[in-house]
């Protein structure tokens, strides 16, 4: 039995309104994500802030706001992919929002849908709408007029129309009282055109009869030159008090405000439907606009396929409409919705990359940029990085909850093109700024005389030390003299002794001060040289001079030197560190050995030591150390961190009794070192807080070291600061600043953006080289063409940047585009195995009938990295056919071509030529999308007809080679996505957004049986999955979930996939249905039918073995009484049902 949760919610922006929801204040701007609708509010900055989330059983597909008549407020009306609508909006007699009416169409499909999206238009006064679903047929409803209905809304009626393929439509603003609506449409689906024409909705006076929509109804009827017009802008008639007089002599008649304004891609038309008269203006650059907002009735902003925001005018001279103009006023994520919030302030949403909030200045005609709402939808791949598993050469990956296991996505489209890094963690709640400082070297944080609390800030920088004192209502004093601590030099330690005392260690000298009096009681200085490393703890100064001379001095003895050990040009010391639980060893990193040793502090010799340096790593050098107990006492003993200077942080288990270090492991957290701060616990237990270009806080979970993500991508340096004012907080040094923050203790999603300004298409990752392969595309406008440019890249693991040259593909006299990119393990000319990243091409044909059989379609191209981590081309071969796909079996490179999946053999001849031939093939149904490969076994994923499984068959008994079909889906579903699960089971996608776990019957009884693959679980995911990534755990025995793989969707939805242990599948089953019936959303949208399997042939009744993770965490939110009515005859009482959701809340 299968399970789903998300990781990263969606977060696309298809649909946005401003909308006045609560009265007596100002309007708000309601956002549609997937299946939640979430309120901002507007700031006086011009931000906006997320004040509520309401989440929809359904898809939205359709927002709009309605006006009862003599309401303060608006109505939200909202639909969904499944044909649910719904009215909703403020409760003001009981201060809540509440669904008003919900309606749902209940009857037989037997239309067609609609060629574009669904279409819904709202007349001006916000009381009569249009909804388009089907091809020739309109929906009309309006607000009812009866008193105690006014909030209601009524269907009208159901209209045939003959206008089958409309692009746009929209209502006019009309003086008599009386609904225009006007048409964009086009007559010919295969011939590009734009009609326009125009109806009055009703046909009776009191505005309570439909039109019947026929040619005798039509009030205005032209053709519109531009064939690319796809967008109506009504205009309104200006200031009220605005006499209009119509003239009925149409020569004579000059277009005024109150028609509409046709949008084409290379010319503009502004109708004046009451005079009869057009206003034209050609564009001087042409595009493609895809979404406009109103600024004032002379000002329009839109938007266009390539990001440009324009602001189309309207020149009037007075009244009378002289002329159109278009300029460009800035560059912006290409939008989906504009929607504009008043004060300058406009809001773009966007399907295909962040969402923005920009300032605009109608005088200078420029946008400003406020705010970006970050979001990783489309995701067109996705791929794992394993930070930690860096010890041998493990297949396994770990939990995504460990923080260890990276989701790395391309999200977005052409210039909105990027990077996403999704990775679990924690958030950084900023308390204040203390002040502006830039190069903060180390930060101590101490307790002035008999303080109980932390209550003074030391700062230390390269060549002096600041240092600020707290008082217990959290006021700040920089102060220039403390207790006889020195200012101008750098302070490598400082920290608070017991009997009251206070040790500070500069380069030059070490003090140790008496509080009560503020006089220096000891000090010592090195005869020659500097201090470069120390370490302290209550009874001991481990330190070095010039890194050459390691020293360790006793401060109970008022800085006695015990031992001394001279390396002299054996070694240097790299770092130093004293745990705080062992007052009598210390660790020591050292420069040219690469090793760590633990060490008698009273002898100076080493206990035991350890190699550092990887097989494939002779250079690197331990920086930081940290020895400290992470895990709970009872269940571990100490760990030992080493921040290694390539970004790799070792870690080791420590013996209690001997020291002996155990249990290697490696995780990679950046390019250069990490620094290690530890954080004191309750409970005698630690975290590290390591900074690197990926901060991470280390900690304990569950038995377990986690590594979650903090969001300081740009600290340098922190330690931990319990004061009165500002209890259990740390404080945080950036390039810039110097802050005091909160370490939040809930887990969350942390995003780490990196533009690319070109679409990601594909990601291949290889541990080896570690590096990311990038299938990428580029699209460009020069002189007024669009040029489309493909490539593949090699970036850095860590922090993404670029390795060598772009391998551009060609772009003469065809244009190549990269199709499927993966890395692979192939033998080289000497037989050893060789990192490799195999490209899958198309060339894309101009004109589809004038191409030859003969005619190159595309490519495989085999690319090496050489000892520079730059690309080289090891082999091309030239197909018949563009290649989609593509997989690895063994030392067999599997290719999905357009119509055929083809095995090929690989042997390379030299190092940069290899031979690449076919041994085997079969032909799909229709059209391959995917491959899954395990074992000897092929599942493709066919564009139409679902799932095959094709096994190869190795040449025996002089028979060839062969791919034999042995099992299949006998359904029509549209594939999108597939991926192995375990064993017969596999995952499947769909264009519809349906999951799909099927499963070969390998003891069926008949051989039909054993060629039929059932399904063993489904349920509508709501969203379209793009990619699917396997993944292989190991899980705890006690384990509920197994996860099995991560999707990646168009919505920009990061989900886990996972199996359900045998022992808690019936539970969670029999709790999924009773929760169902307890929990409200917003809507009244039943669970069951918005999870429910649908395609164009059957639709069921509710998912099918299938737990949705995200609908059972919402158990959590219930209130006890609920709790209770949902628990009841389970068997498990309400505690341990929110223990078990807690539990599997963790999870991801």
């Amino acid at each position: 039995m299968a399970y789903i949760a998300p990781i990263h919610r969606p977060n696309s922006v298809r649909h946005a309104l401003r909308v006045n929801l609560f009265p007596n204040e100002d309007e708000c701007l309601v956002i549609a994500k997937t299946n939640r609708l979430e309120i901002w509010k507007l700031e006086e900055t011009g931000t906006l802030v997320h004040t509520d989330t309401k989440a929809v059983n359904g898809t939205i597909s359709i927002l709009q706001k309605l006006r009862p008549r003599d309401s303060e407020t608006d109505l939200v009306f909202v639909g969904t992919d499944r044909f649910h609508y719904f009215t909703w909006g403020w409760n003001a007699a009981e201060g809540v929002f509440d669904t008003v009416d919900s309606f749902f169409d209940i009857h037989e499909k037997h239309m067609r849908d609609t060629q574009s999206q669904d279409i819904c238009a709202v007349d001006p006064t916000g009381r009569f709408m249009v909804v388009l679903l089907w091809e020739g047929v309109i929906n009309v409803l309006r607000m009812h007029t009866i008193k105690s209905k006014r909030n209601n809304v009524h269907w009208m009626d159901q209209i045939r129309v003959s206008e089958l393929f409309i692009k746009c439509a929209t209502f006019l603003h009309v003086e008599t009282g009386y609904p225009k609506i006007a048409f964009l449409y086009q007559t010919q689906t295969d011939t590009p055109d734009s009609q326009l024409v125009t109806y009055r909705l009703t046909a009776d006076d009191k505005n309570t009869e439909v039109s019947r929509f026929e040619i005798r109804d039509q009030v205005d009827r032209m053709e519109i030159e531009d064939p690319g017009a796809s967008m109506l802008i009504p205009v309104g008639r200006g200031e009220e008090d605005q006499k209009r007089y119509i003239i009925r002599n149409a020569s004579t008649a000059r277009a005024q405000l109150g028609g509409l304004i046709v949008v084409g891609e290379t010319r503009l038309l502004y109708y004046d439907d009451a005079a009869k008269t057009k206003v034209e203006a050609g564009l001087k650059e042409s595009s493609i606009f895809v979404a406009w907002a109103e600024y004032d009735v002379s000002h329009y902003f839109i938007g266009d396929d390539y990001g440009t925001m324009w602001l189309l005018e309207i020149l009037l001279d007075g009244a009378v409409v002289t002329g159109l103009q278009m300029t460009k006023i800035g560059s912006t994520s290409r939008a989906s919705s504009l929607v504009y919030m008043g004060n300058d302030v406009l809001f773009v949403g966007s399907h295909y990359g962040d969402s923005q909030v920009f300032q605009f200045d109608l005088k200078t005609k420029a946008l400003h940029p406020i705010q970006t709402l970050n979001s990783i939808a489309p995701i067109m791949d996705l791929n794992i990085m394993d930070m930690g598993n860096r010890e041998g050469e493990e297949q396994t990956t770990n939990e995504y909850s460990s923080g260890q296991a990276r989701i790395v996505t391309g999200s977005g489209v052409y210039k909105d093109g990027s990077l996403r890094s999704v990775r679990s963690g924690v958030g950084l709640d900023d308390l204040g700024v203390l002040a502006d400082m830039e190069n903060v070297r180390e930060l101590f944080s101490l307790k002035s005389n008999n303080a109980s609390k932390s209550d003074t800030l030391v700062v230390s920088f390269l060549t002096e030390t600041r240092i600020f004192t707290f008082s217990p209502s959290g006021e700040i004093e920089e102060v220039e003299e403390f207790n006889g601590m020195i200012f101008k030099e750098q302070t490598l330690l400082a920290r608070n002794l017991p009997n009251n005392r206070l040790l500070q260690v500069t380069t030059t000298s070490a003090l140790l001060i008496d509080l009560e009096s503020g006089v220096v009681v000891s000090s010592w200085r090195p005869i020659e040289g500097q201090i470069t490393n120390v370490a302290a703890n209550t009874e001991w100064i481990l330190l070095s001079v010039d890194g050459k001379i390691l020293l360790s001095i006793q401060i109970q003895q008022d800085l006695v030197r015990v031992e001394q050990n001279d390396l002299e040009d054996k070694d240097q010391v790299a770092c130093v560190h004293l745990p705080p639980e062992f007052s009598n060893i210390g660790v020591i990193g050292f420069w040219k050995s690469g090793t760590v040793s633990i060490v008698d502090l009273k002898s100076l010799q080493s206990i035991h030591g350890e190699t550092l340096r990887r097989k494939d790593d002779n250079a690197s050098i331990p920086r930081h150390i940290a020895l400290a107990q992470i895990l709970p006492p009872q269940f571990a003993g100490p760990t030992l961190f080493v921040a290694m200077e390539d970004g790799f942080v070792i870690t080791f288990n420590v013996s209690r009794t001997d020291f002996a270090l155990s249990g290697r492991k490696s995780v990679v957290l950046g390019t250069r070192q990490a620094r290690l701060q530890l954080l004191p616990r309750s409970g005698g237990v630690y975290n590290v807080f390591a900074t690197s270009e990926h901060p991470s806080l280390v900690y304990a979970s569950e038995g377990r070291i986690v590594y979650s993500a903090v969001t300081a991508d740009d600290a340098t340096c922190v330690c931990p600061f319990d004061a009165e004012a500002y209890p259990d907080s740390v404080v945080v040094a950036t390039e810039k600043e110097v802050k005091i923050s909160l370490i939040d203790t809930e887990r969350r999603t942390h995003v780490q953006p990196l533009p690319m300004g070109e679409t990601v298409r594909r990601i291949a990752y290889s541990r080896a080289e570690r590096a990311f392969g990038l299938g990428c595309i580029s699209r460009q406008v020069r002189n007024n063409e669009e040029i489309i440019t493909s490539s593949f890249k090699l970036v850095d693991e860590v922090i993404f940047k670029q390795l060598g040259n772009d391998y551009v593909l060609d772009t003469s006299p065809r244009a190549e585009m990269v199709e499927a990119v993966i890395r692979a393990e192939l033998p080289d000319s000497y037989g050893n195995p060789a990192e490799r990243f195999i490209v899958g091409t198309s060339y894309v044909d101009e004109e589809q009938s004038t191409a030859t059989q003969d005619t190159i379609r595309g490519r495989i191209l085999v690319l090496g990295v050489n000892n520079k981590r730059a690309l080289y081309l090891v082999s091309s071969r030239n197909l018949k056919g563009a290649c989609r796909c593509l997989g690895i079996m063994g030392d067999k490179i599997v290719a999905a071509l357009a119509k055929t999946v083809v095995l090929y053999s690989y042997t390379e001849t030299s190092t940069t030529t290899a031979e690449v031939k076919k041994i085997a093939s079969y032909r799909p149904a229709t059209y391959p999308v995917d491959l899954a490969i395990y074992d000897n076994m092929i599942a493709v994923a066919d564009l139409m007809k679902s799932m095959t499984l094709i096994e190869y068959k190795p040449p025996s008994d002089g028979q060839k080679a062969s791919l034999v079909e042995v099992a299949r889906h006998y359904e029509p579903v549209w594939a999108t996505a597939a991926s192995h699960v375990i064993g017969q089971s596999w995952i499947e996608a769909d264009a519809q957004g349906n999951l799909l776990v099927l499963r070969r019957n390998t003891t069926g009884v008949t051989a039909q049986d054993r060629h039929r693959m059932e399904v063993t679980s489904e349920i509508n995911l709501g969203e379209m999955v793009n990619k699917i990534r396997k993944v292989t755990v190991d899980p705890s025995p006690n384990a509920i979930i197994i996860p099995r793989a991560f999707l990646g969707t168009a919505e920009g939805g990061v989900y886990l996939f996972g199996l359900i242990a045998p022992k808690y599948q019936d539970l969670l089953l029999r709790f999924q249905n009773q929760l169902a019936d307890v929990v409200e959303t917003t809507g009244g949208i039943l669970f069951s039918r918005y999870r429910s399997f649908r395609s164009e042939e059957r639709e069921s009744d509710g998912p099918f073995r299938f737990i949705d993770g995200e609908f059972l965490e919402r158990f959590l939110d219930l209130e006890e009484e609920r709790q209770a009515e949902v628990c009841q005859g389970l068997g498990p009482d309400v505690e341990a049902m929110r223990n078990l959701i807690e539990e599997l809340k963790r999870i991801h």
